[in-house]
């Protein structure tokens, strides 16, 4: 535990919340912020600060757990899709410095805005030169 980060704080209960779900290793508890009607987070127990910290076998139940989470979202409250984000570092707008997952139900016309960008060509030599950046650093 990170005594100060406010994920680990509402995990140990210091802070209090409304829970969705847990487990021995996640707990899921709702946005008091919400970007829409049913937002709510997942998060380890275990403070890992973003995507590149999280051991391993922690990823690999992140997505069966999500997928489990997002289906009861959808069903419980009736919604039509979700979008599930997960931000990394500052400029991604990871506001805190713990490892989450975003669930946002989804209705049509709802006016929830997650992730949006200006759907327009990109620059082809601009976006083959960022694809050998990001091989050659695997």
């Amino acid at each position: 535990m990170n005594e100060d980060c406010i994920f680990c704080k509402i995990v140990s209960g210091e802070i209090p919340s409304t829970q969705v779900y847990e487990d021995e290793r996640f707990f899921a508890f709702m946005d008091i912020y919400p970007g829409g009607r049913g937002h709510f987070m997942l998060v380890p127990k275990a403070h890992h600060q973003d995507l590149e910290a999280m051991p391993d076998d922690l990823l690999s139940q992140v997505l069966p757990l999500a997928r489990k989470l997002a289906a009861a979202a959808v069903e419980g409250l009736g919604a039509e899709g979700l979008n599930l984000v997960q931000s990394n570092g500052r400029a991604a707008t990871q506001l805190i410095p713990h490892f989450h997952l975003h669930f946002f139900p989804r209705w049509t016309d709802d006016g929830t805005k997650v992730a949006v960008w200006d759907s327009a060509p990109g620059d082809m030599d601009r976006i083959a030169e960022d694809a050998e950046r990001i091989r050659a650093a695997l």
